[in-house]
């Protein structure tokens, strides 16, 4: 096993290395299985129970930033949004 700086060089993370339809294991849940190589692609699949919320980086990063536009709604425009639904 190898521990790695990140892209970044922030956190320190572990990196395997691993072949066509080889796989990684992760708990006794979460199995992600090389399936494909292409170029400079690599195609993974992954068995994990249904409710386990898999994203590519950047939909997660979105989901957050949606999520927190959300949070930070202010009383004023959940005032303003009520007073249309009256109408």
């Amino acid at each position: 096993m190898n521990f790695d700086q990140d892209v970044e060089g922030e956190e320190l993370m572990l990196v395997l290395t691993r072949k066509l339809g080889e796989s990684i294991a992760i708990d006794d849940h979460i199995r992600i299985r090389v399936v494909q190589i292409k170029g400079k692609q690599v195609r993974l699949g992954i068995e994990a129970p249904k409710d386990t919320k898999i994203h590519r980086e950047e939909v997660y990063l979105a989901i957050q930033d949606q999520n927190q536009e959300s949070a930070n709604t202010t009383a004023d425009s959940t005032k303003a949004v009520a007073k249309l639904l009256k109408t």
